[in-house]
């Protein structure tokens, strides 16, 4: 009866979803493409398998995050199951653009249905899927019920779940918990996650760990990034080629205001994958600097204001995480008093070939505008400020940075990441603290110790070998489902 009222609540929201989707389409045309496929109606042919034909394995990326995550999946289920037939379905634009780099010959990539008994049994009628795996989070009670009773197996993968996920799934425990409780399996990140699945009814078969350690950042990118930095630094390379485990802790980081003197070189520090309000955050505390440092030399306060000696010897870049608001971002650097070099800009010759157009006593921000560059803009950073952790939006893939060996500085919200976040600090390899200004503040400390930054750049590096093997043990556990199906 429940799941009925909430069926024909969704249906009568279609009209108003339609509308938004319309509207958001004018500011990212990849949301006015195939909008029909979101109701059911799906045009793709698809080939009738034969008996004994290979599956077709339906994965669920509903983002970028999860998408860029399902790759290393995808590859280990190819190798597992040759002749596999991928479906990929996405909620997200930027998702679907970058999911179709996953395709071959055979595969289909299309929206996900919106979560009516309609497009779902239409979806499940039209393409016929062997078995599906949705990434994360993305349960939905009528795409659970339909695929139960259709007898398609439905699992959540890499499964995770926050505290504050839990309380609100438990407010609505009469539409979560049959949908958790009729999944065909959970794989859960960490054993955290996996507790809190099974309050909710949800089975929980195994902690594989998290996918997102497996994948491995575009080695072209990371030379190319490596390669401008060490320019950038005069040939002072912090981060060495092989990162063996540390040895031993990184050393405490030096009393505030004791430093030596930068070499005459930059260093370049990164908001990496930013989210709307971070970039504000930032460039308030900058200004403050450039105006400080304007005026005559003073210690470093609480809100990461730093003498002119590192200032001027730090290269800001801000990456933000939607295209969409690139030019939003560039605009809120100048009307902070900042130039803006795009990497757009950049070419081949890097970010010290172009000169941008601004007057020389006002300081340039770098602004990362291209999408799928993240291996080189961490290989020419010293230190990244992760994105979405410092307001409340649970932080971006920092995991992703280490794969780079780039060590990383995350705010107070990390809950999207909770595992490798703690990962992170217990090794040395990334810091968390209370406020953007508090992030800047310590940036600043850690350049003016090299062999910490060193040792917090090999510890990342071994963190992110240390907890591969999650597509592996995913894939093989599909495989025997789909055996027992």
């Amino acid at each position: 009866m429940m799941l009925r009222l909430y069926s024909w609540l969704m249906v009568l929201l279609q009209p108003l979803a339609l509308r938004k989707l319309q509207r958001r389409a004018r500011a990212e045309p990849g949301y006015g493409v195939a909008i029909p496929e979101r109701l059911g109606h799906y045009t793709t042919p698809v080939a009738t398998p034969a008996p004994g034909a290979a599956p077709v394995l339906w994965v669920h990326a509903v983002s970028l995050g999860e998408t860029i995550a399902c790759a290393a999946l995808v590859a280990e289920l190819r190798q597992l199951l040759p002749g596999m037939r991928l479906l990929l379905t996405h909620g997200t634009a930027t998702g679907r653009a970058r999911g179709a780099s996953l395709l071959q010959p055979g595969d289909v990539q299309v929206w996900q249905p919106w979560d009516t008994p309609h497009a779902v049994r239409a979806f499940l009628t039209h393409f016929k899927p062997s078995i599906g795996l949705l990434m994360e989070t993305e349960v939905w009670p009528n795409l659970v019920a339909v695929c139960q009773r259709q007898g398609v197996p439905l699992c959540l993968v890499n499964a995770r779940l926050s505290e504050k996920s839990l309380r609100q799934a438990r407010r609505l425990s009469w539409l979560a918990r049959p949908a958790y409780a009729a999944l065909s399996a959970v794989w859960a990140q960490a054993p955290a996650d996996a507790k809190r699945l099974r309050l909710l009814g949800a089975p929980v078969a195994g902690v594989f760990g998290n996918l997102k350690f497996d994948l491995k950042p575009d080695i072209d990118q990371l030379a190319q990034g490596r390669g401008w930095r060490e320019r950038l630094v005069g040939g002072l390379a912090i981060r060495s080629a092989s990162c063996p485990p540390p040895a031993l802790r990184p050393p405490p980081l030096p009393a505030q205001n004791a430093f030596p003197t930068l070499p005459q070189s930059r260093h370049v520090v990164t908001l990496a994958i930013s989210r709307e309000g971070e970039e504000a955050m930032l460039l308030q505390i900058l200004q403050a600097q450039h105006l400080q440092a304007k005026s005559a030399l003073k210690p470093m306060d609480s809100a990461g204001a730093a003498p002119e000696n590192i200032a001027n010897n730090v290269q800001w870049m801000i990456v933000p995480r939607h295209p969409q608001r690139w030019d939003e971002v560039a605009q809120l650097c100048e009307s902070y008093g900042f130039g803006v070099l795009r990497r757009s800009q950049w070419g081949k010759l890097g970010p010290e070939g172009p000169v941008a157009d601004v007057p020389a006593e006002r300081p340039v921000i770098w602004l990362g505008d291209t999408m799928g560059e993240m291996a080189l803009y961490y290989g020419l950073s010293d230190i990244a400020l992760l994105g979405g952790s410092f307001a409340p939006l649970g932080g971006q893939n920092l995991i992703e940075a280490a794969a780079c060996h780039c060590p990383v500085l995350m705010g107070p919200h990390t809950f999207n990441f909770a595992q490798a976040a703690e990962l992170a600090c217990a090794a040395g390899a990334g810091w968390r603290v209370a406020d953007m200004g508090a992030a800047v503040k310590q940036a600043y400390e850690l350049l003016f110790a090299p062999a910490r930054l060193e040792l917090a750049a090999q510890a990342a590096a071994s963190l992110a070998l240390a907890n591969q093997g999650a597509a592996l043990r995913t894939a093989q556990a599909v495989q025997v489902l789909l055996a027992e199906a």
